[in-house]
């Protein structure tokens, strides 16, 4: 099960609910410095622990928003500082240590972990937190806030945690060391503060300050820790040197090529504060062999298949570059410019064409001011790439450029206003050696809020420039929006467009330009829970879709693309288990891309949509999700019905080991897609119309996960994936210049069917020996099987998939961190014993 975020409604609340009149006073701690030496055990054993003032009272933030927990699950927090960390302890108190929901995940999930989490707004914005947080196991995951992208829980820092289970309940203890957050160095100062705990079992999460889910925003509705005095920001100065080891074995079977290679890797991340405000982050020649393997997919779309990052660099304290979503991080380190452009002369044959760009390094530098303003620089290199081409006569080979030497960067200026408003400036830059082109994006972006916070006016606009030796080309886009995002009803209004010349595929991803499409949306919710369920929330969506501009050479009149509408609504029952439906209507449109020729259009059909889906207590041994899609679409010739049967379950056999399944079904008949006609072989067959298929797909996406974990710094995790989809080709189709089909003239053209399957083995090892420091073993298994052959059912077409040539990687790397305090420490300490 993937991570989920530990307060799921965080990045919601940023842009939910309804402030009241007057804000309630927050709640205050005082601070408490101490000069004790504390073993992080979770046992509670300190006598300095009583010296501190307890965080206790903690209100019910949901479901039953503002009720105050009980005396016997009470929940007791204490909170100490000196020079050098924060110590914070608590006593969660239960009925008996039964009542506590625990699991051994890994770090950074949560699965059906009871948890604690203390929120520091040390700028004291209301804007930009960190929070940490601990299991009842000690596990620990932490997190990031702004307004930009809510809860980042992909942010890592470094400190010490651990937890105990006792008779009544769990007891904790954490240091968190001042380097692993930034603060400014004053005389004395207060910081917002809150504290979550969240009762898995019974499905109650509490608050120490109260945060009304009728209130836009989530840090705006902290309490204050105050009267820290005399702490001083530390050098943060901190480095993971890394060495990295794989062995890689595949069938070649070749003649001149290896089935074994090998290959020894090292590097080195580093991180530096600059000053109080701002971090240094830098990756030297980054290693990411051992990052879970990409969910590929058959695409019979005219679009570019969008894939997750799961580059830690990549994904780690990223807030300000996302702002304007003009990033898609994948770009760096991702298919060369030229890799399927090489001028081959007569006789030769590509032998070897890297897909995937060698990054040289990467670095962040990012932060923000006591005063708001918040500056990101981003900036990362890659190699040129070369692609070997062989005289299939004489053998002689030589090299091709596919890949230039390129710089990607960006810079954003982010000013933080009154009542959590804000205004920005991003710009995104490609630069490329040679005489391929480069490319440009600059936004300006604001999001204000009324006093209240009860109203948002938000907008963008974008310019993007391609930089050829002879030309330029620019192109523009807008975004606008108003909303109510205060009370149980709320709605947005949205308007958002691109002309046909805007481009930011360079660094960011967008599917197709020239378009100007409307937006509308409005929920209610019953937030106050009742005999029978806690909450209800109802939806209405519609949104039309146009060109900007016609398309030269268009034969269908207007601009019309699409109109959607849809109602759905969700519910939580008592017993904590959710239901929800989906019902939608899509009118008859024009789609401008799926026939990959300008000015011709594809008229797509209506669509009538339901979803109806059902998710069970997830606390629970077994734990199932089931989604049921069913689509109607209506074209003049035929009717295509498309089925999509969605179910994840889990099994828990212990809070150690547990296995899980994802599966999806997906049978669509008579799908109306274009067609591309080619002979058995693969060979282009040329003709003079745009041909559309009539076909049939089944899609099947099955993976099953086991997890097993030593203790809560070591475990095992196996993930295996096979993904089949194959396509019959019934009957072809000539498109129209009306955007209709009808039966082809070309009766003589095959038809050629696809089946494509794909199956993964990810097995990870993880020791973490050290804070920060960790061990993985990683074993790769990866067999690709791609034929005409569809008449295969799924069990013996998987087994032709793993019969297929495998290819097997077995990686082993190290990471060691170093803190420059810990050293200087080190060095303090010997010199005195000297």
């Amino acid at each position: 099960m993937k991570r989920k975020h530990v307060l799921q409604y965080c990045a919601a609340m940023l842009i939910s609910s309804a402030a009241i009149a007057q804000q309630p006073i927050p709640k205050t701690l005082p601070a408490k410095r101490t000069t004790a030496t504390f073993k992080i055990d979770g046992n509670l054993e300190e006598a300095a622990w009583k010296e501190a003032t307890p965080a206790t009272q903690f209100v019910e933030w949901r479901p039953n928003f503002g009720a105050i927990e009980d005396a016997d699950t009470r929940t007791e927090i204490y909170l100490l500082y000196d020079n050098t960390s924060i110590y914070i302890a608590g006593y969660c108190h239960e009925k008996s240590k039964d009542s506590v929901s625990k699991e051994l995940v890994g770090r950074d999930v949560i699965g059906v972990n009871d948890y604690v989490g203390v929120i520091f707004d040390t700028y004291k914005d209301k804007i930009n937190g960190f929070g940490f947080y601990i299991t009842p196991l000690g596990e620990q995951f932490d997190a990031k806030y702004s307004n930009t992208v809510g809860e980042d829980g992909s942010w890592n820092a470094v400190w010490d945690g651990e937890a105990k289970i006792v008779s009544d309940g769990w007891t904790f203890e954490m240091r968190i060391p001042h380097s692993a957050i930034r603060f400014v160095s004053k005389e004395n100062q207060a910081w917002g503060l809150n504290i979550t705990r969240n009762r898995k079992k019974v499905g109650r999460q509490f608050m120490w300050n109260p945060v009304d889910p009728k209130v836009n925003g989530f840090l705006n509705q902290a309490g204050e820790w105050t009267g820290i005095e005399k702490i001083v920001a530390p050098v943060r100065l901190q480095f993971s040197p890394y060495f990295s080891t794989y062995i890689n074995h595949y069938p070649n079977n070749t003649a001149g090529v290896k089935n074994v290679t090998s290959s020894v890797n090292g590097g080195m991340d580093v991180k530096y504060g600059i000053s109080d405000a701002f971090t240094l982050d830098m990756t030297l020649i980054p290693d990411f062999g051992q990052v879970q393997s990409d969910n590929q997919v058959l695409n019979l779309t005219p679009f570019e298949v969008k894939f997750n990052e799961n580059r830690s660099f990549f994904t780690e304290g990223t807030e300000l570059f996302s702002k304007g979503n003009l990033f898609y991080s994948r770009r760096i380190g991702g298919q060369p410019l030229n890799a399927y452009s090489i001028n081959l002369g007569s006789d030769e044959e590509v032998k070897k064409n890297p897909l995937e760009s060698k990054l040289i390094n990467a670095t962040k530098v990012s932060g923000r001011t006591k005063k708001g303003f918040g500056l990101g620089v981003f900036n990362a290199i890659t190699k040129p790439m070369y692609a070997t081409i062989e005289n299939s006569v004489t053998k002689e080979t030589r090299k091709a450029e596919t890949g230039p030497l390129t710089n990607y960067n960006i810079i954003v200026f982010d000013q933080t206003l009154k009542n959590n408003s804000s205004v920005s400036f991003i710009n995104t830059n490609t630069l490329r050696s040679g005489g391929d082109y480069d490319a440009n994006v600059s936004a300006a972006l604001f999001d204000f809020n009324n006093k209240k916070n009860t109203y948002n006016w938000n907008g963008k606009f974008s310019v993007s420039q391609l930089l050829f030796k002879d030309n330029t080309i620019s192109g523009y886009s807008q975004n606008l929006g108003f909303g109510k995002t205060g009370g149980r009803w709320n709605f947005q209004l949205a308007q958002e467009l691109a002309d046909e010349k805007y481009d930011i595929n360079d660094m960011g991803i967008l599917f197709n330009n020239n378009y100007i499409d409307h937006y509308f949306w409005t929920g209610y919710r019953w937030l106050k829970p009742t005999k029978w369920y806690n909450r209800i929330q109802v939806n209405y969506n519609a949104n039309y879709s146009a060109l900007y501009k016609k398309i030269p050479g268009q034969f269908v009149d207007g601009k019309f693309q699409s109109f959607n509408t849809n109602v759905n609504a969700n519910i939580q029952f008592k017993n904590l288990w959710w239901m929800g439906m989906f019902v939608g209507y899509s009118t008859r449109g024009n789609d401008f891309y799926e026939p990959r020729s300008q000015g011709y259009s594809f008229k797509t059909p209506t669509r009538l949509q339901f979803n109806p889906w059902v998710e069970t207590n997830f606390t629970k041994k077994y734990y199932v999700s089931f989604n049921y899609f069913v689509g109607i679409r209506k074209l003049d010739l035929f009717t295509s019905p498309n089925h999509e049967i969605s179910i994840f379950h889990r099994y828990r056999f212990s809070d150690r080991f547990s296995i899980s399944q994802s599966l999806n079904y997906n049978p669509v008949k008579n799908d109306a897609g274009f067609y591309n006609p080619t002979d058995e072989n693969g060979n282009q067959i040329i003709v003079s119309d745009i041909l559309f298929s009539r076909r049939d797909r089944k899609t099947v996406d099955n993976v099953v996960s086991f997890k097993y974990s030593f203790n809560n710094k070591s475990g095992i995790t196996l993930r295996a994936r096979h993904y089949w989809s194959k396509v019959h080709v019934k009957e072809l189709y000539d498109l129209q210049t009306s955007g209709v089909l009808k039966p082809t003239s070309h009766t003589t053209l095959p038809l050629i069917n696809q089946n494509y399957n794909i199956f993964n083995i990810d097995a990870v090892y993880t020791l973490q020996f050290a804070p920060g420091s960790f061990i993985n073993i990683v074993w790769k298994d990866q067999s690709f099987m791609f034929d005409r052959e569809i008449g295969y059912r799924y069990f013996k077409n998987f087994g032709r998939t793993v019969d297929a040539p495998q290819n097997n990687n077995l990686s082993l790397k190290v990471i060691y961190f170093l803190d420059y305090l810990d050293f200087k420490k080190w060095k303090k300490k010997k010199e005195k014993d000297a």
